[in-house]
């Protein structure tokens, strides 16, 4: 095969090392992008954070960025044919002008520093305690805000060897602490805990049962049931002997509980020979009981938010702005800066220049992000006006091609903007996608937002009649006559979207 060297023409789409950094840095949530900020800030001795001014969240110190990069841009030599890249970006490192405010030359500095500094300030002065003193009788409690919630099954363990009992009970109490799943419910049986034993220790069933009775009675009432039946049931013979309605409770529960999921009051009222207004209390003291014992004991998994963007009402206009909190605020150290010098090509000074680029890089991208997540926000707010002043029912259909239209951007872009974004409005924080949904035609020929589609749904079923709920038909057909067309199926998807059971289901005595 012989070898030849051809010249071709094409053409290709290059990402440069800064608009990849812009891209990363334009999909990261707030959290993401704190530790990101915060690991660039330990990485280039350039940056420092901007502790003092508050009001400048998307925008670097001119000072910094742009006297440092107009010097830069004068001072360094640039090699024009080094790549496809703009002259802007590829230009020589930035420079800062070291005759004029820079340094003196090393030599001349170091005969002005002494030897020893005076020290005027004690090692007290400068660390404090990580904690204040708290005086007695103040409401702060350290076990509560720095100690750990303790799991279902470390709960459970506690009590069991509290409990007096056998070494073999011991070794069956702990298997079943493990087979009782986060809700306080078995998930396995008697005979799948045998199998599960050394055949040493011989353990009967009629064993294991009497130790599950015994964790049975347990805190969280209910806990370590083998279906929900059961455990409504132990949560029951928990309560006063002396309610009047307790053993119709009981009753129901174990021999007519599937008649109350499928809420067949009629069949139930035949089967227990109550009265309406017992039949109601006996229904209204099952509900009181807790289908899920264990999920009121374990660690608080409750994630916050931290919005990215705050929308208020001002004088009749919304304004938009980005929150001040929700990332720390960036430089360029000057110091640091300073020491950069003109026509050296030493290695110190060739770190300080490649440093200085990145930050200057690594800024760009941080202004670019805030005035685009900034864009697009603003044109959310104007487009779903009416919902923040109507609320849901009021939301007009959006998609992404709409906001990409009105900032000239791309979808993909519009895209990485608006995920894990989140914005702080009057009616609550909300995750900028959830302003975009698809639209349902009218009879007008008009067009309704899905959201406000399922906001009527909503509010039609929370209005209506208890005793004969609406069916998806008759709630088509309520909103056929507002001129919305929906069919029927598409009720019932925006209703199981909305956890809300189906007509059936939704029946109550009242």
């Amino acid at each position: 095969m012989k070898q030849t060297l051809t010249l071709k023409l094409g053409q290709h789409l290059t990402m440069t090392p800064q608009l990849q950094q812009a891209i990363r840095l334009l999909q990261l949530s707030t959290l993401d992008l704190q530790l990101e900020i915060q690991q660039a800030i330990e990485s280039n001795p350039m940056l420092e954070l901007d502790e003092d001014d508050v009001d400048s969240i998307d925008e670097p110190d001119p000072d910094s960025v742009e006297a440092l990069t107009d010097e830069a841009e004068k001072t360094a030599g640039v090699d024009e044919d080094a790549g496809d890249e703009p002259d802007s970006e590829r230009s020589g490192d930035p420079e800062a002008d070291s005759d004029s405010d820079g340094p003196q030359a090393d030599g001349e500095w170091q005969d002005e520093i002494p030897e020893e500094l005076p020290v005027d300030s004690s090692w007290d002065d400068v660390y404090q305690p990580a904690l204040p003193p708290v005086a007695s009788g103040s409401d702060y409690d350290h076990e509560e805000r720095n100690g750990t919630q303790d799991s279902l099954a470390d709960h459970l363990a506690w009590q069991l060897n509290l409990t007096p009992m056998s070494d073999t009970d011991l070794v069956i109490g702990t298997a079943i602490i493990e087979a009782v799943n986060n809700d306080g419910m078995m998930t396995q049986t008697i005979d799948d805990l045998l199998q599960g034993f050394d055949p040493e220790l011989e353990i009967e069933p009629d064993e294991v049962e009497a130790v599950l009775k015994r964790i049975q009675q347990f805190d969280p009432p209910g806990v370590a049931a083998r279906d929900l039946s059961e455990c409504l049931l132990i949560q029951l013979r928990q309560l006063n002997d002396g309610h009047a309605l307790l053993a119709d409770a009981k009753a129901l529960v174990a021999d007519h509980l599937d008649l109350l999921a499928a809420h067949d009051f009629v069949a139930l009222r035949r089967k227990t020979r109550l009265a309406e207004d017992e039949l109601r209390s006996v229904i209204d003291l099952i509900q009181s009981l807790n289908p899920r014992p264990g999920s009121g004991v374990g660690p608080d998994e409750t994630e916050y938010v931290i919005p990215d963007i705050l929308v208020r009402k001002e004088k009749g206009k919304w304004l938009v702005e980005l929150n001040p909190e929700a990332a720390p605020r960036v430089r360029i150290n000057n110091d640091y800066a300073s020491l950069v010098k003109r026509a050296d090509n030493s290695p110190d000074n060739q770190f300080l220049k490649n440093n200085l680029q990145e930050a200057r890089w690594f800024l760009k991208s941080l202004q670019s992000r805030n005035q685009t997540l900034l864009k697009v926000g603003t044109r959310i707010v104007e487009h779903q006006r009416g919902f923040l002043e109507y609320g849901e029912e009021a939301m007009k259909p959006l998609v992404l091609h709409d906001i990409a239209d009105a900032v000239d951007m791309h979808e993909s872009t519009i895209s990485r903007v608006t995920t894990r974004k989140y914005m702080h409005t009057p009616r609550g924080v909300f995750e900028l996608k959830y302003f975009f949904s698809s639209h349902v035609g009218t009879a007008t020929g008009g067009e309704v937002s899905s959201t406000a589609i399922r906001a009527l749904i909503k509010k039609l079923t929370a209005e209506e009649n208890p005793r004969k709920p609406l069916s998806d038909s008759k709630i088509a057909a309520i909103l056929a006559e507002q001129d919305i067309r929906v069919a029927r199926r598409t009720v019932a998807k925006y209703r199981d979207l909305l956890l809300i059971p189906p007509s059936n289901e939704r029946k109550r005595l009242v």
